[in-house]
């Protein structure tokens, strides 16, 4: 553990300083694109305005033939598009690996300047992080960039899970966690094959009543451990995202599980198909009632203190705190866009 005075210092001569503030990012979605085909690559120009965040997906899903492709298509859509507002993230190969040190080594130096994130799977403690960061600091240095490069850890090892508020404290360059349920699975020895989502065979039964069929309740495999890791990132100022969720063919399911994840803290989700998308949107924009009860809240109560009553319900500064959750999100939504400002009730003077 460093100390407090050291926390924020660069870990490499000439690297930049670690940000202090937490980002202020919009990130609903973590949109995965697999650099190594160029017929994906060539839609980008569509696909960058409709997303928040594009990451170039070089571990998990890229053949072992098609590694240096994908690292290669990668550095080249980045230097062939301007992304704006929209992140620009890589998921880099898993630390074990023979590509993960050529992924850092290649890129950074190449197109660090327009990399806001590394993604780093499978992560066990803080010392995975701790190396990251120090490589990340030599080679900033070496190639004079101007800003600190966010580290994102995947949670989707079991020793991930036991050592999480230690990974969450690694390193000022922690941005987030991602939930990585099929990783995860195969590493708690569970028995499910399915990439996220609830299993019908994971429930509990409702009591006996005589002849009468007995209620089901399917259960969430992913509860424990989502909860588990946004506390985690809440602590320590990171964001918590949903990660994938395999089934394009239901997207109910989909909307269901990235919906608990929203309300349970998550910032945004991953999506692995176009069709994820607009659902990414729909279930991490808070509801407009929502947004203007809270505005109502805060214009209530404009310094947070004492307490009123809103339509029959105690409003006090708990409720105040949980307002302004949601009327900041709104805001972020209207600043990327604008045309929510109608939808939510936002103008320049509300709170």
């Amino acid at each position: 553990m460093k100390s407090p005075h050291a926390f924020y210092r660069p870990l490499a001569v000439g690297a930049p300083m670690p940000e202090r503030d937490p980002s202020s990012q919009l990130e609903r979605m973590i949109h995965f694109v697999p650099p190594h085909i160029e017929k994906i690559r060539a839609k980008l120009p569509d696909i960058i305005p409709m997303v928040d965040v594009i990451l170039g997906n070089l571990e998990d899903a890229i053949p072992a033939d098609a590694k240096d492709a994908a690292r290669d298509g990668f550095m080249e859509m980045a230097k062939a598009h301007d992304f704006g507002a929209t992140g620009l993230w890589i998921r880099m190969n898993s630390l074990d690996s023979p590509w993960a040190l050529d992924d850092l080594l290649a890129i950074v130096p190449t197109v660090g300047n327009k990399l806001d994130v590394v993604m780093v799977p499978k992560v066990q403690g803080a010392w995975d992080i701790h190396y990251v960061d120090q490589l990340l600091a030599q080679l900033e240095a070496k190639a004079g960039l101007p800003r600190p490069i966010g580290i994102h850890a995947i949670l989707e090892t079991a020793d991930g899970v036991n050592n999480i508020n230690d990974i969450a404290a690694a390193s000022p360059r922690m941005h987030g966690m991602s939930l990585g349920p099929a990783d995860l699975a195969a590493s708690r020895g569970m028995k499910t094959t399915r990439v996220g989502g609830g299993h019908p065979a994971y429930r509990v039964l409702g009591d006996t009543d005589g002849d009468q069929e007995r209620a089901v309740f399917q259960q969430d495999l992913w509860h424990y451990t989502v909860a588990k890791m946004v506390d985690a990132c809440a602590a320590n100022g990171l964001k918590a995202f949903y990660g994938p969720f395999g089934d394009f063919s239901d997207p109910d399911a989909c909307e269901a599980q990235f919906r608990n994840a929203f309300l349970l803290g998550c910032h945004g989700a991953w999506t692995l198909h176009p069709s994820q998308v607009d659902i990414a949107k729909k279930v991490f924009n808070p509801d407009p009632d929502e947004v203007r009860f809270a505005v109502r809240i805060l214009e209530a109560m404009p310094d947070g203190t004492g307490a009123v009553m809103l339509d029959g319900k105690m409003q006090d500064d708990a409720t105040w705190k949980q307002a302004k959750v949601i009327v900041d999100l709104a805001r972020q939504i209207v600043a990327r866009e604008p045309q929510m400002a109608t939808i939510y009730g936002l103008s320049e003077g509300a709170p």
